[in-house]
Order: structure tokens, then sequence, then C-alpha cells
């Protein structure tokens, strides 16, 4: 789709801001309950967030009577932390309704995804997810919602974006599997995604970020929801996978692997990927070799529950039910495995396969895998903001951070599905919900 078409669809949509953050002279003061500022060590009593032009500026101990002209947030009888953090969506993922998906593949346009993308956005952003890394999508419909929700022309989070997941011809993110010939034919001319052999795949990398791409995606191994027959192993030689990781740094972005297979995982850590995304078939040497070589786990718990749960409905073609039957029953064990062995783990979902807004349902699985709820929030938060190289503005509420940040009614460290059901809602400032008990 032609980038002026992407943004004549984001502006037909009603502004809902003049920009991402508050106005600049627009001072907030905001009294909490129950403060966790930097999640990993103990909340705060009653305390005072003073927000100016969009960010933190203080931190105060007690209620402060706020200064004059300054709005005041009450949040008193609140629990209050750092706006959630999600590693692995897919704004443009229709969202946990895949039959409706198959019915509609031949009779929407690119215009169509774009604007339920926009409605995607919002949901996540009123769960409480201020930032989300986006792995995979139309590269220039995802970098016009990024840059809509950066200007405020559109309700979101601030989104890292991928554009298409990088994957070689037939295997998974191949878009032409299944389809007969005539529809293969049109599609494969705009795969500029696919790769095969090192040369090609350093290629594949530069058009993505030519297309934008904040960071870069690849296929590691098959995967659950692709029409292939061809199981979850490793779809990557370590060479294509060295060369468009190195190609990506050498660029300045991050690279995430989508990988279920073991053989996959190992060959991705090895060739230095950043994050590992699904790990459902971990072993005891990949767990060694990731926490070795501090590589990230995204363990997206809830994808292949969710994949799993559609595939036995029928929502899928046959090729996906053994594969989503496989990921489900391997994927706990391999991440309780790894929990407990200390490999770092950042917060994921791959919503998208799941619906849009329920991406805090994650957080039980987490802790059902072994993790405490401080620790699974850490996830979500100072560890994901880690792995994004952007602990400078995002995953805390101290001064200079970025005002993003969210409220729930009970206590998280207690019960983790308080963050199943976000009262309130700051990004960049602006008050985006806001519950009244």
């Amino acid at each position: 789709m032609k980038a002026w078409v992407a943004a004549a669809a984001i502006a037909a949509m009603p502004l809902a801001a003049a920009s991402a953050q508050a106005p600049a002279d627009e001072v907030t003061f905001i009294h909490t309950g129950r403060l966790l500022d930097r999640p990993g060590e103990a909340p705060r009593g009653p305390s005072t967030i003073v927000v100016r032009e969009g960010k933190v500026a203080e931190v105060r101990e007690g209620l402060v009577p706020p200064e004059a002209g300054a709005k005041l947030v009450d949040l008193s009888n609140r629990f209050v932390l750092p706006g959630l953090i999600d590693m692995h969506v897919h704004l443009l993922g229709i969202g946990g309704d895949p039959v409706r998906a198959r019915m509609t593949a031949l009779n929407r346009d690119e215009a169509d995804d774009l604007l339920e993308g926009v409605a995607n956005a919002r949901a996540t952003l009123l769960a409480g997810f201020t930032t989300v890394r986006d792995l995979g999508g139309d590269a220039r419909m995802i970098r016009a919602l990024r840059d809509a929700t950066a200007q405020g022309l559109v309700d979101g989070p601030t989104i890292v974006n991928a554009g298409m997941g990088i994957a070689v011809t037939g295997g998974h993110g191949d878009r032409t599997n299944g389809l007969r010939e005539e529809f293969a034919d049109a599609i494969d001319a705009h795969q500029f995604h696919l790769c095969d052999g090192p040369e090609d795949c350093r290629r594949a990398v530069r058009r993505q970020v030519g297309l934008g791409a904040a960071v870069i995606k690849f296929k590691a191994t098959g995967g659950v929801l692709s029409n292939v027959s061809g199981g979850l192993g490793r779809a990557m030689t370590p060479e294509e996978m060295k060369a468009l990781i190195d190609t990506a740094h050498e660029l300045g972005r991050k690279v995430a692997a989508h990988s279920h297979a073991k053989e996959g995982t190992a060959a991705a850590v090895e060739a230095g990927v950043d994050t590992i995304d699904h790990g459902s078939f971990l072993d005891d040497a990949t767990i060694a070799l990731m926490k070795r070589r501090g590589t990230w786990l995204v363990p997206t718990m809830l994808a292949p529950m969710t994949a799993g749960q559609q595939a036995e409905a029928g929502a899928y073609p046959p090729a996906v039910l053994p594969k989503a039957r496989e990921a489900a029953a391997a994927a706990r064990e391999s991440h309780r495995k790894a929990i407990a062995a200390g490999v770092k783990i950042a917060f994921g979902t791959d919503t998208g396969v799941s619906k849009h807004g329920l991406n805090a349902q994650e957080f039980a699985l987490m802790v059902g895998a072994g993790m405490t709820p401080a620790q699974a929030i850490k996830a979500a938060t100072v560890d994901a903001a880690t792995a994004l190289d952007r602990t400078a503005t995002l995953g805390r509420i101290a001064p200079g951070m970025a005002a993003d940040i969210i409220a729930v009614d009970g206590d998280p460290l207690a019960d983790i599905r308080q963050l199943e059901d976000v009262d309130f809602v700051m990004k960049g400032g602006k008050v985006v919900k806001e519950d009244r008990p």
C-alpha cells in the first residue's frame, strides 16, 4: 500500500489529541496510595508524582498539595506502577478470531487492516500497555500506525515496529503457502521479507529497515499457525541467521527470533540474537547457552494455549492442529525450566493470536510457571525496557522518564490478576483512561 494511502486512512480517524504528550505548559500532580515506582524494589507508601511536559519531574513522599495552576489526579486509594510493556504483539492482526480472518482474507483491503489496527492499538493502551514491540505486519502500515500514535493522532502505545518477519521461501511467513496458483503468484511479487542464503537475508534486513523497521524479526523455525505441515523444526541455516543478525546490528537494530524447536533456538543464540520469542522446546543445554550469552526469552505463554484451543475447535487448516498440540504441550515445562534456571525473561504475549486488550492474562501464566508476581511485573517494565534498550525513558517512574503510568484497585504483588483490570492509564502525561470508584 502506498504511504499516502496509509496516511489518508489515519487522517480519516477522529483526532484523539494534538500530540502524544500533554501540552508543554501542563503540570499534573498524582497522589498515589501505594507506588511501585521501581519494579523489583519494595513499593512506597502514599506518594506524589509530579508530571511536567509529558515526563516525570519528581517523586515526593506523601500527598503533596498541587502547585497553583496544576491539575490533581487523585489515586490515593490505588496501587500505581509504570505503564506495562508487551514485547510481542501483532496490532494488525484480527485478534482472537481466526475463523473471521480466514473467511475475509480475500475481500479485505489493507485499509481495513490498518483501521482495525487503530482499534487494536487503543484496546492495548486501555489495558495498561503503554509500549509494545510489534513483531509482524505490513511494514508500511505499522510504520504509519507507529507515527500516528507518536503524534497523538490516535490513542495507542509507543510502538517499536519490526515490519514483516523475515523468513525462508516456503517457511513460516511465506504467505503463498496453501494458495492456488494465481493468488500465490500475485502475492509472491510483494514478498520482500523472504530470503534464501546469507546474502539474500542481508538484503531482506536492509529492505525492512528501509521501510521503517525499528527492530528486526526473523523465523528461525517453523510456526504453529502457518499452513505448512513441515513442523516446528529449524527453518534457517546458521549462516543465514548470522548474516541477518549481523546486518541488523550493524544498522543499529536489535533482533528477535521466532523460534520453537531447540535446534533453531540454539542456532539463533549462537548467531547473536537478542531475544528468543516463544522458545517452546528448551533443553538444559539450550537454557545454559542462553544464560551464558545473556539472551532474553520472551515466553508468550498465552499464545500456544490460545492457538491450541482454536485449532481444536477447527478454526485453522489441518496442518496447524498437530503443531498447536505439540507446542502447547511442551511450552509450559520449557518455560518453567528456563525461569528456574535464571534465564532473563521479558514479558510478551503474541497478542493477535489472542484478543487485543487481554494481554495481562499472560501474568498469571508466568506466575504459574514459577515467577513471583514481583518478578512478572518487573519482566513487563524494567526488564522489558532493558531488552528494548530504552531504560532511559521506559520501565520506571522516576525523574526524566516518560509519564507512562497505570493504576489498579488492589495489590498486584499479592494478586497478579489485578493487572487484568486496569483503572487508570496515563500515556506521555495525558490521561487516556480514568475509571472512578
